[in-house]
């Protein structure tokens, strides 16, 4: 700094760190990487593993001594990631309860990246705006020693690690084996974390360790329970896209890491603990699933958190950043949700993000923390304009309870007022026709579907829908599927990705009693199952009908018996609550005519 200068520090305005020319030019960024090493040995060589790390910040962290807080960000992807090819995903195509056949393993993944950059994903963002952002790869990946175990323990205190270097309170060394010393002296001890999807899912790994020093994360469509991402309600269900994934998939396709410990890692963690543990015949929930649910390990959470997901996320479900949103509420830690409209990702807009990590990380008192909680993206607008709300769910929104009408195999009916002695009706299973068809289908046998009377107001909904369901089979096992729709169907140009499908949920009948312990169905006995359908918020148009359907496989997430399993309903013992904005009177006076209408 020339002599008499003023020294270079963040601006902030209006609550959010301005972009600050001496910061913004990135050929005077300073970038550098370095190892920080752990307390663990996840591979097996009596040696505490290392992460990789890398650092990007502003020149004045060298040349004027100038202490920022961090934007951390960690991936198993940066290193690159192996074979998407279908032929590599579980097979699909088989009875429901017998063992799969062995899944085809794909050649190792090709390490890619040159030091001492591993990504440069949110440096123009961050930097310029008065932070140092730092990157790491995860256990197991690019130049991370140690196994990657898909939410084992290691995948949080790696992380930590990091977090606790940042802080002075773990070693980084200038590589992976030496004993030179690198120091965060340009650190001020406040850490933020964010990323999406697995990179969203690792800053709340990091969180539930309670580390001291990561002050906020911002989780972008986190996957917070594997269970929750490869099953539900006991039954084997994929993501939206990757029919035939599962964990041990995963764990090939992160893989990147030291070659010489891969055999031990494909030993221990793939081929004995997720391979015996996975449980691919029954889809229980057990302990293997329990260790890799952060639901399980909020207690020494302390960081503030502001999630964002999307309502109509099909890959990450909604459910797992709703399920982490109301325990952290009930818990009181600051807490703040952004939801859209769209598919996976999509982080909340700048001025959200800012706003957060400049109250939590540069300790500016913008009020913050009484800014709505709830901030959703309604269906007309951008995602960058979000409309708040006190809170999600909306706390207009209280349940409405359907009753089923029989139509079968056409369409019946749902209305708030149960009709006597409906009796039974059954469906055929056959994977082979997609739930667009079906929903569509004025006649099939494939699916039930009953139906609202039209809308002549809008209907908004808000929150976790839940079926209680009456249900027999004609065999020891079968798929159950649910669907809510909103018809008309339509199909075009201008077709909406909230048009027609309002949410969806799945479950094994074989569970009624537990996820933990499913038992094989007696053929003809009924059985009642209650369970929630995903959560959402969304407005359904006039003119529109909600449509409850009923089928066994999804061919889009369920694996796929042959066809010819009989589901049978008992409409008198089903029914499902919707949480609707304005309760029973909402409902009814959207049923009314409009005055246009006469």
């Amino acid at each position: 700094m020339a002599s008499g200068a003023e020294p270079t520090v963040p601006v902030f305005k209006d609550g959010e760190a301005q972009i600050v020319k001496a910061f913004e030019d990135p050929d005077y960024w300073i970038r550098h990487d370095l190892w920080v090493q752990t307390e663990f040995d996840s591979d097996g060589d009596d040696k505490l593993d290392r992460m990789h790390v890398s650092v990007t910040r502003p020149r004045q962290t060298e040349s004027e001594g100038l202490k920022l807080p961090v934007v951390y960000v960690s991936s198993p992807y940066f290193a690159g990631t192996g074979a998407k090819g279908q032929e590599f995903f579980w097979d699909t195509r088989h009875e429901l309860g017998a063992t799969p056949p062995q899944r085809e393993h794909f050649p190792p993944p090709e390490r890619k990246g040159l030091r001492p950059i591993i990504s440069k994903s949110h440096v123009k963002e961050w930097v310029p705006r008065g932070y140092i952002v730092v990157h790491s790869s995860s256990p197991g990946t690019g130049l991370s020693q140690g196994c990657p175990t898909v939410g084992g323990d290691n995948e949080s205190l790696a992380p930590k690690a990091v977090v606790d270097w940042l802080c002075g309170r773990a070693h980084g060394f200038t590589t992976p084996d030496g004993d030179e010393k690198v120091v965060a002296f340009w650190c001020t001890g406040k850490v933020g974390m964010t990323g999406t999807s697995y990179n969203g899912t690792i800053p709340l790994a990091a969180a539930t360790t309670g580390v001291k020093g990561l002050e906020a994360i911002i989780p972008v469509a986190p996957n917070t329970s594997y269970y929750h991402y490869y099953r539900s309600n006991g039954l084997i269900r994929h993501p939206f896209g990757f029919l035939g994934e599962d964990i041990d998939y995963l764990y090939d396709f992160i893989h990147s890491g030291n070659e010489t410990r891969r055999d031990h890692c494909d030993c221990e963690v793939r081929d004995k603990e997720m391979l015996q543990s996975l449980d691919r015949e029954t889809g229980d929930y057990n302990e293997f699933w329990a260790g890799r649910d952060y639901l399980n390990d909020l207690e020494p959470l302390n960081a503030a958190v502001l999630m964002a997901h999307a309502f109509n996320d099909w890959n990450v479900v909604p459910e797992h950043s709703v399920r982490i949103y109301e325990a952290l509420k009930a818990k009181g830690v600051p807490t703040q949700a952004f939801f859209h409209q769209g598919g996976h990702g999509g982080p909340p807009p700048m001025k959200m993000m800012n706003r957060w990590f400049t109250r939590y990380l540069h300790g500016i008192e913008n009020d913050v923390e009484n800014d709505p909680r709830a901030w959703i993206v309604r269906e007309q607008n951008e995602r960058d304009k979000p409309t708040p709300y006190a809170e999600y769910p909306n706390p207009a929104a209280s349940p409405v309870k359907f009753y089923l009408s029989a139509g079968a195999p056409e369409r019946g009916k749902l209305a708030t007022v149960a009709a006597a002695d409906q009796g039974t009706e059954t469906l055929v299973d056959n994977f082979s026709f997609s739930g667009a068809s079906l929903a569509q289908a004025e006649w099939t046998n494939h699916r039930l579907i009953y139906l609202t009377p039209k809308f002549s107001k809008p209907i908004h909904l808000s929150g976790t829908p839940r079926i209680t369901i009456r249900v027999a089979a004609n065999k020891p096992a079968a798929n159950l599927s649910i669907w809510l729709v909103s018809l008309p169907w339509t199909e075009n140009k201008k077709t909406k990705i909230t048009d027609n499908i309002i949410t969806r949920g799945w479950a094994d009948p074989q569970n009624h009693l537990s996820i933990t312990e499913g038992e094989p169905l007696v053929p003809g006995q009924f059985y009642e199952l209650s369970f929630d359908l995903q959560p959402d918020d969304q407005v359904i148009n006039k003119g529109q009908q909600i449509g409850l359907m009923i089928l066994s496989s999804d061919r889009d997430f369920t694996l796929r018996p042959t066809p010819g399993t009989e589901l049978t309903v008992d409409l008198d013992a089903t029914s499902i609550t919707l949480p609707i904005v304005g309760g029973d009177d909402a409902f009814a006076k959207a049923l009314l005519q409009s005055k246009e209408d006469h």
